[in-house]
Order: structure tokens, then C-alpha cells, then sequence
């Protein structure tokens, strides 16, 4: 099956900004969205961007009121230079696609190259015929290189081909005041210091006016044509302009190549240079080759983390949009992570969250781990801005990390659902543990990853306490579920804690010995005692239960609350954020999503079979999913449950999310969760994988009408291959030491 998306537009405005972020290029450090590139009629919702991660200005966070230790300001991702536009005229027809008549317009995601490409025949509204064929890149060996590829071939004329490539500097954020997803005042963040061409290269250099970063991109071309050209190198206020006009016959074509490169001040001293070295470096070669090295990195990236469903075309393509987009997103250094949009768009305006650690760090820790422990590397890379956060909270011990970042400063500006969900800690300690017991990285461990784990097992023991009968409890959190906020004990916060807590402690005391796990307790100022206490809170650690129900309350008084009539609230009220008020919300049993039920995917030996099939049940009656972290989790939840239907329906409103767009937001970008949920659902939920500390194991069936389906993982230093089929499991060990995996029918060694 090739690895092949592919649309049919219409060029309509609905489906602009959709296409938009599907059709975007990105390899972790820069990304461009699939923006046409001559332009949108004026008026058209579009979100012209090119981002580059990490990269961020410091804006104003208006609070109502001045009370102590609000958030004030926050950060927000940067739209930098546009170096995507580029305008034709064909024998004086301005090339636009609502003037005119389009005899094709597709758009390719192609995954086995690592580009995208665009073909289009037009007919201007005087009858002149052309073909434009655009192939892009984000190239992923050259992390700073965005290429377009642009040939334009005359159909039915001879006469006058015009080109006008633009390298413009002047740009916005996109904002959207009604959408709390979005930002509400970003617009113009860069000032221009620097446009200027330098021979055939046209150079920008803006700069934020808070964060004081700078970045830069240059641009130049090269033009491929049957006779000669006249060319003429412009410059406006905030931009410049590469003019190219050429005299054609019909049936020529005339082949622009336009080299970008991009450079911020986070990671290089002088980016102006950067940028220009980088980009003269780039043009020394050839554009084929790039395209061949961009097309074996991708290759390496399939083999490693390869998935085939056979039976279901469509779902296997969907799957490899999905991994294709996280790997697009991917940070490939430790000073950014991954947004919850990746590089696709500004949604959540290019914060990290903890979905980044929960949904997207596994998929990773099993296909491509130095990937995942990037992640992790810059969670320990703004630790001590998690120990000033606690602290401002008023905690005497211990890191809490930001609900919303990208330097490691809290930007939510409602704590409610923001800041007061401390189980973002839970993720970042559950994610550890996992890259731990999958990679066995026990360096990591000492240098960094315990470190983490103990500063946040130091925060649950100091925000929570032991009530009248012993248990240890927490009080005033945010669970998962934003439609429920600050409240007691919340069972997935609990047990996020109790792990964590557990998790800091055992690898101290296993490793008690070693003279870098002392080194680190000496550091820290962590004793014996506090490491006992820390101990017995997560014994003592109390888990709502209701007897009667004979399920897991999500909190203390979730059950004391009437129920959300989910049947009769009209469609056009989801999700529900948008239409009521949060304190309607919170005094009726409803969820956004999975809550209680995540906490049975990550710590199942917690609870029995009965109570989880209760519990799940209880919820999915009040659970509205306006979260698109949700359906994978109930589908995940429902394999283990062995309620096979009901997983392969959760899993099929997940892994196409953004492909049907059935939140009616991708336009905004990739729901980079969901994707690494959806590829959750099918290894942990219908593979049943599981890896602990006593070692790895499958319990997998067979969806319906599959007739089976293979994946590739990571465990400790062998590459595995599972295929599961009516036959049964059978799991390959394609590289690297022999091991056991329980739960397979048979296990196969190569040579």
C-alpha cells in the first residue's frame, strides 16, 4: 500500500484552512502550513503561517481581577517570515482559482517522499490554459530548509509567463476572540529589523519585543526555462520581491525553485548568518539529491515504526497520516517539545501540554526512542521553572510543571481547568517510568529521569495530607475531565500520585547503592525519613469507591450531582464549553472526557475487572467526548474489557479525526493526541501490549473483518515485529537479543 493522501478541492472556503494544516510540512523544527501559494481571496478565513518551534513572544494575560500570584502573562507561538507566496500571471490572468474554471486540482500528501505536491490545470477568463505542478519540503536532515518547487507549463498559448516570489518579514498570529482554543489579541508580535538583498539572496531579520529572540530567514532561487528570462530583484517595506518574466510557447515549462532557510536566537548566535550559510550550503548540491536523502530518512522511519492493517485500506492509510504527522511534529533537540497542534497551526497557540507526555511520548518511547527522550530532556530542561511554579502556588517542596508552556512558565490564565490539574505530573512520571522499563536507559535515570521523579513525588506529598482515617488525600485538583474542576480526590489525580510517588521512592531504594543515585539525594536534601514518607502516602493513598454503585467515583462528590441529560442537548451545543457557563458545567455529572477510565488503561492491577466494566459503563452514559483526547482511551479501556464491538467503534471515531475533521477544527492544526491515541488503541488496546518491570506481554484479538494487522516496537535493544491473526499472535524478533514475550502463539528469531 503506498503511503499516499490524497485530495480532490473544489477550492471552497470551507475547506481552505482544513487543508491547510492536513497538507502542512514540518520536520520538528520549522513548519509551513499548506497555505495555496498565490493567496486566498481577501475576506477568506485562512491561517497563513510558518512556525518555528520553541520560538515564542510574551504577550499580557488580562485577569479580571488582581488577585495574588495570577498569571499575568503569557507565551505564544511566533507566525515568522512567510517565504511561501508566490504569484502567477499567465499572458496578463492573474492565476487565482475563483476566477476562471478548474479543470483539476489535487492536492498529495505523500508520505514515502516526505513532500507535498499540488497539480492544478486552470483556464483563465480569457481562455489561457495552464498546468502548475508545486512540490514542498521541510527537509528533516537540513532542519532549517523549506523548499517549493514550482512549474508552470503553458497548455494552449504562446506568450508572457510572469512570476513574483515574495519573501515577506511583516506578519501576524492569527487570533480568533471567540475560541478559547485560539488566541484572542496576538497580531503583529515580530518587529523587522533587517530586509535587505545580498546579491541573489534576499535576507530578514525580525525580533520579538518582550522575549527579546531574533529570527532570521533567507531566501534565494533558481530558475529552469527553455529561452531566456528578465529578472528583476525588488524590496517594499517588510518585504522583497524575486520578479521573473519569461516569454514561453505552448507546451513549455517554466521550473522556479525557491530555497528558505530559517534561524532563531534560542539556538544559534548570530541566525542571520546561520540562515545564510545554511542556505548557500543547501543550493551547493542539488535538489534531487535533498529529495532522495529526504525520502530514505522517511523510508528509515516506516521500517522502524512500520503498521499494516490488512483488510482495511482505509483505515491503514489513516494510520499513516497520523504517524507521519507526530513524526512531522517531533522535536529533534531539547530546547521545545510537541505542541498539541505539532507545527501544523496556532491552535493553543503552540503550548505544550500534558497530552504531549500521556498520547504522544509512547509512540515514540516504541519506535523511535532518542525521539522521546527529547521529550523528556526538556520536561528536565525546565525543572527548576517547575520548582519556582510550585512555589509561587506555595508549596514548600518539590516541582509542579506547568499546565500550558513553552519555556516552563505557566500560561494558563484559568486556573480552574489549568493550573490546578497538578496530575500533569503524573503524566510526566508515568511517561518516565515507561521510557525506562521499554529502553532500559538506566543513565538517563541517574542524570536526569529521577531527578524528575522525585521532585514530584516531593509535590504530591506537600499538597496532600492524611484525613481523620488514615488515608492520605488530595484536595482542590483538576482531574482530566475539564467539565468537573477543583475538586477532592479525584481517582485518576490519586493514582497518578500514588504511582509517582511509589515509582521515586523503589528506584532509590534499588539503587541505594550506587554512588550517582547519593550524589543525587545529597543534591536534593531528600533523607531516609522523607523517603519513608513519601512511601507510606502512596500506600495509604485513598481511591473513591462507591459501594453501591459498585464503581470508582471520579471525585468526592461527583455522585452527589445530578445528571447531565446528554440525549436531549441539541448537536449544535457541542462541545459544551462553548455554549454554557463552567459553573453550569461543573454541577452536573458530565465529562469531557476520559477521566476515571484513563486511570484503567494506566493502572488496571488497581481495580478488578467487575469495577472497571462498571465504572466504564457508568461514564460512557455521561461522557460527551468534546475532548479529542477521549474516544482512543475508551476504545483502549474497552479491548481490555474485552468489549471487542464497542473498541473498534471507539477507535474508528479516533483515527480519523483530522482526516473528516468531525470536530470541526482541524483547520486550526493536527490533533497530534488523538493521532498518538489512535495508534495507543490498536497496540495497547487490540494488541493488549503491555510493558512492566516484570517484562513485556500481548493479549491481543482480531477486529472484525481484519483479516490481520502487524506492528513494529522497541524493547531494550531488540527490534520486534507482532502479527496478529485468526491463526493467533506471532511476535518476530527482527533484531537483537532473544526474549520472552507473553500472551504470543509463537515467537520467531532471525538469523
Amino acid at each position: 500500500m503506498k503511503r499516499i493522501i490524497t485530495r480532490q478541492e473544489n477550492f471552497e472556503e470551507k475547506e481552505v484552512n482544513l487543508h491547510e494544516a492536513l497538507f502542512s510540512n514540518a520536520n520538528g523544527y520549522i513548519g509551513v502550513r499548506g497555505n495555496v501559494e498565490e493567496g486566498v481571496p481577501n475576506g477568506w478565513n485562512t491561517m497563513r503561517g510558518t512556525y518555528i518551534n520553541g520560538v515564542y513572544e510574551i504577550i499580557p494575560m488580562k485577569q479580571a481581577e488582581s488577585l495574588c500570584n495570577l498569571i499575568e502573562k503569557k507565551q505564544t507561538m511566533l507566525n515568522v517570515a512567510d517565504t511561501q507566496t508566490i504569484c502567477l500571471i499567465a499572458d496578463g490572468d492573474v492565476f487565482d482559482l475563483t476566477t476562471g474554471k478548474i479543470i483539476v486540482n489535487e492536492r498529495v500528501l505523500d508520505m514515502e517522499q516526505g513532500v507535498t505536491r499540488r497539480h492544478v490545470i486552470w483556464v483563465s477568463p480569457d481562455g489561457k490554459e495552464i498546468e502548475l505542478s508545486v512540490t514542498r519540503m521541510t527537509s528533516f536532515l537540513i532542519p532549517s530548509l523549506f523548499t517549493i518547487e514550482y512549474n508552470v507549463k503553458a497548455l494552449n498559448f504562446d506568450g508572457l509567463i510572469e512570476i513574483k516570489s515574495y519573501h515577506i518579514a511583516d506578519v501576524k498570529n492569527y487570533s480568533n476572540p471567540d475560541d478559547p482554543r485560539l488566541a484572542d489579541d496576538s497580531g503583529a508580535l515580530l518587529n523587522v529589523d533587517v530586509v535587505k538583498w545580498r546579491e541573489d539572496m534576499s535576507v530578514a531579520v525580525s525580533s520579538t519585543k518582550v522575549s527579546g529572540i531574533s529570527v532570521a530567514s533567507a531566501v534565494s532561487h533558481r530558475l529552469r526555462l527553455p529561452g531566456k528570462a528578465e529578472i528583476s530583484y525588488g524590496k517594499e517595506e517588510g518585504r522583497t520581491l524575486y520578479h521573473v518574466k519569461a516569454e514561453v510557447k505552448q507546451g513549455e515549462e517554466l521550473s522556479l525553485i525557491k530555497y528558505s532557510t530559517f534561524s532563531d536566537s534560542v539556538r544559534e548566535d548570530d541566525p542571520e548568518e546561520f540562515a545564510r550559510e545554511t542556505l548557500k550550503e543547501a543550493m551547493r548540491g542539488n535538489l534531487a539529491d535533498i529529495y532522495e536523502k529526504q525520502k530514505e530518512y522517511v523510508t528509515e522511519f516506516f521500517d522502524n515504526s512500520e503498521m499494516e492493517i490488512d483488510g482495511d485500506e482505509e483505515l491503514g492509510q489513516a494510520v499513516n497520516f497520523n504517524m507521519y504527522q507526530l513524526f512531522q511534529s517531533a522535536t529533534r533537540d531539547k530546547h521545545c517539545s510537541i505542541a498539541a497542534k505539532g507545527l501544523s497551526g496556532e491552535g493553543y497557540e503552540g503550548h505544550y501540554f500534558w497530552d504531549t507526555e500521556m498520547y504522544v511520548a509512547p509512540f515514540f518511547i516504541l519506535t523511535n526512542p532518542e525521539l522521546a527522550k527529547n521529550i523528556l530532556q526538556y520536561r528536565y530542561g525546565i525543572l527548576d521553572k517547575a520548582r519556582e511554579n510550585a512555589a509561587l502556588l506555595g508549596h514548600k517542596k518539590g516541582a509542579l510543571y506547568p499546565w500550558r508552556t513553552i519555556t516552563g512558565e505557566e500560561c494558563s490564565g484559568y486556573f480552574p481547568s489549568g493550573t490546578a490539574a497538578y496530575h500533569i505530573n503524573g503524566a510526566i512520571a508515568y511517561t518516565i517510568v515507561q521510557y525506562y522499563l521499554t529502553t532500559g536507559d538506566i543513565d538517563f535515570m541517574f542524570d536526569q529521569g529521577e531527578e524528575m521523579l522525585l521532585e514530584t513525588a516531593r509535590l504530591w506529598f506537600d499538597v496532600g495530607n492524611y484525613d481523620r482515617a488514615g488515608h492520605f488525600v488530595i484536595n482542590e485538583v483538576t482531574g482530566p475531565d475539564e467539565y468537573t474542576c477543583m475538586t477532592d480526590n479525584n481517582y485518576y489525580t490519586n493514582c497518578c500520585a500514588a504511582y509517582n510517588m511509589s515509582m521515586a521512592v523503589s528506584f532509590a531504594e534499588k539503587h541505594s547503592s550506587s554512588k550517582r543515585v547519593k550524589e543525587l539525594l545529597d543534591k536534593l536534601g531528600v533523607t531516609t525519613k522523607e523517603l519513608k514518607e513519601i512511601k507510606m502516602a502512596a500506600e495509604k493513598m485513598y481511591l473513591p469507591y462507591d459501594e453501591e454503585l459498585g464503581i470508582n467515583p471520579q471525585d468526592d462528590s461527583f455522585l452527589q450531582k445530578p445528571v447531565w441529560d446528554l440525549k436531549n442537548t441539541p448537536r449544535e451545543e457541542f462541545p459544551l464549553l462553548l455554549h454554557y457557563h463552567p459553573l453550569h458545567l461543573y454541577r452536573y455529572q458530565v465529562c469531557k472526557q476520559a477521566d476515571t477510565v484513563l486511570a484503567y488503561f494506566l493502572f488496571e492491577d488497581g481495580q478488578s475487572k467487575e469495577v472497571m466494566k462498571k465504572s466504564f459503563e457508568y461514564y460512557e452514559k455521561i461522557t460527551t467526548h468534546d475532548s479529542s483526547l477521549s474516544t482512543c482511551v475508551f476504545s483502549i479501556v474497552a479491548s481490555r474489557l474485552g468489549m471487542h464491538k464497542k473498541a473498534v467503534e471507539y477507535f474508528g471515531d479516533s483515527i480519523k479525526l483530522d482526516l473528516l475533521n468531525t470536530h470541526n477544527n482541524s483547520g486550526d492544526g493536527v490533533h497530534t493526541a488523538n493521532m498518538g491515541g489512535s495508534y495507543m488503541a490498536i497496540v495497547n488496546g487490540f494488541a493488549g501490549l503491555r510493558i512492566t518491570a516484570e517484562g513485556i506481554s500481548v493479549d491481543p484479538f482480531l477486529p472484525s473483518g481484519w483479516k490481520k494487522y502487524s506492528f513494529k516496537i522497541r524493547y531494550k535493544k531488540s527490534l520486534l515485529k507482532f502479527t496478529v491473526s485468526k491463526s493467533g499472535a506471532v511476535c518476530e524478533v527482527l533484531e537483537g537479543d532473544k526474549i520472552v514475550v507473553k500472551g504470543v502463539n509463537e515467537m520467531r528469531y532471525g538469523k
